[in-house]
């Protein structure tokens, strides 16, 4: 669902910009730079959020009345998702894209309660849709798909937020209370895809690699990316052309001998059904975190690169969120025969031939960053993304509510948030989310104008003084 209440100044991101950061030693890498990594990991879904599309009044204790319940979401290049919030207190900006991650790369991080959120959304809607069984077995007298939402959402923010969250429906009360008594800690459930690594290097003539690919899909193809220079292909370990690969399977990078220093990427592409409890987080600016809740069949894809040489520094770098220390990893190794240096935010790092060294790089919560590692010969990696591992800070209602609905107009992303309301008019912070303005609107516009015309009042009677003094 969504949150009530948008981050105050301190929580805006702070873009990190580090651009150009030299990479000294013989690096000779000709090709095209590598590919974003981006703070997300190695592959998964990547999805564009929706609106809140089934959903209820719930009751926030101490703050307010939201509307709780499902957002839809469309995978790219194709499928639906349907999530619930697991961070109440922060916006959600509807078309923004988000990416499926680990636990360990979300505000679950350091949940107890995660596997019990788990439990939640197996067992209630919209994974039993049987909403006649469902009330019966909770002692409500009826449940509606809206209501069934509301109660699961109220639940879940119970263990993702540490809030008293119920509904304002009587049945769906009965749900809640059930789903929190009832919930009891599950595993967390394993990526729809994934490389590792996402990054390799070596000499010319040689095999790079394994990159291993871990899926859920029966089998999932592999592809070289347009712009790989001739002759590289793709094979298994016995040096069989590779066209698709099972869960497990090694994939290498065949470099010709005598190729000219350069670089290469793989896309692994697959047809499955995201696990229901991933986390998806905000790829590009704070948004709210969301959790995987129902799912249709989707395409999810990753990718993996590899640079060569035939002497000198041979570098391979990813990057990975690491939530447990509030920053992010950039793994750094050097397959060639001389040091590779380079230096992020300040500080030096020497790898030296053969070596293999993870830095991490301290990032505020919600810090937006852009880091690009750079060398002679057009090597060039670039890391993307913004540091999300916390729930927000409780805080007040709103006092408006911006739209729900994405503008085509316009470039900046719609907020959704909410407040507290009764039929009978606003009673807290603000409006619902679903109207799509405040209340509040008409009076600020009338304001807007009666300073334009004061100021303009003000400004003839100067002129009229100051002729009248001339």
């Amino acid at each position: 669902m969504f949150s009530v209440r948008r981050r105050g100044a301190a929580r805006l991101a702070v873009a990190t910009v580090v651009s150009g950061l030299v990479a000294t030693g013989a690096i000779a890498i000709a090709g095209p730079a590598m590919a974003d990594e981006g703070q997300q990991g190695t592959g998964g879904a990547t999805a564009t959020l929706g609106e809140l599309t089934v959903f209820d009044t719930v009751k926030i204790a101490g703050k307010g009345e939201v509307n709780a319940g499902l957002f839809e979401m469309q995978v790219k290049p194709g499928g639906t998702l349907q999530t619930y919030c697991i961070d109440l207190y922060t916006g959600a900006k509807n078309g923004q894209e988000y990416k499926e991650v680990g636990w360990d790369q979300s505000s679950l991080h350091n949940n107890e309660d995660a596997g019990k959120i788990r439990w939640i959304l197996q067992n209630s809607y919209p994974q039993v849709n049987d909403l006649g069984e469902l009330a019966k077995k909770v002692g409500a007298k009826n449940l509606t798909e809206k209501t069934a939402a509301a109660a699961t959402q109220a639940a879940i923010w119970h263990f993702s937020d540490d809030v008293e969250a119920m509904p304002v429906d009587e049945d769906a009360q009965a749900l809640t209370k059930y789903l929190e008594e009832k919930a009891v800690n599950l595993e967390e459930p394993k990526a729809s895809l994934s490389l590792s690594p996402s990054s390799v290097a070596g000499k010319s003539g040689e095999r790079l690699g394994p990159v291993t690919v871990n899926t859920n899909a029966a089998s999932a193809a592999v592809s070289l990316t347009p712009g790989a220079p001739e002759g590289v292909k793709l094979v298994d370990k016995d040096g069989k052309v590779v066209t698709d690969v099972a869960n497990g399977g090694q994939v290498y990078f065949d470099i010709p001998a005598g190729a000219a220093d350069g670089s290469a990427e793989l896309t692994v592409q697959a047809d499955t059904t995201v696990p229901i409890g991933r986390a998806f987080v905000s790829t590009k600016v704070k948004s709210q975190t969301l959790i995987l809740a129902g799912t249709s069949k989707s395409t999810v894809n990753a990718k993996a690169s590899a640079s060569w040489a035939k002497k000198g520094a041979i570098p391979a770098l990813s990057a990975q969120t690491n939530c447990a220390k509030g920053g992010l990893d950039i793994t750094a190794s050097n397959e060639g025969d001389e040091d590779f240096a380079f230096e992020l935010k300040g500080v030096k790092h020497t790898i030296a031939a053969g070596e293999s060294k993870t830095v991490t790089v301290p990032l505020a919560e919600d810090e937006a960053y852009d880091f690009t590692i750079t060398g002679p010969n057009g090597f060039e990696k670039t890391f993307k993304g913004v540091l999300d591992c916390k729930t927000a800070t409780p805080g007040p209602l709103p006092s408006e509510t911006p739209s729900t609905q994405p503008s085509p107009s316009t470039t900046a992303p719609a907020t959704t948030t909410g407040g507290s309301t009764t039929n009978g008019g606003t009673t807290g912070g603000g409006d619902l989310a679903e109207t799509g303005s405040s209340n509040a609107t008409p009076m600020i516009a009338g304001i807007a104008l009666a300073l334009v015309a004061l100021g303009g009042g003000a400004v003839f009677l100067l002129r009229k003084k100051k002729t009248a003094g001339q």
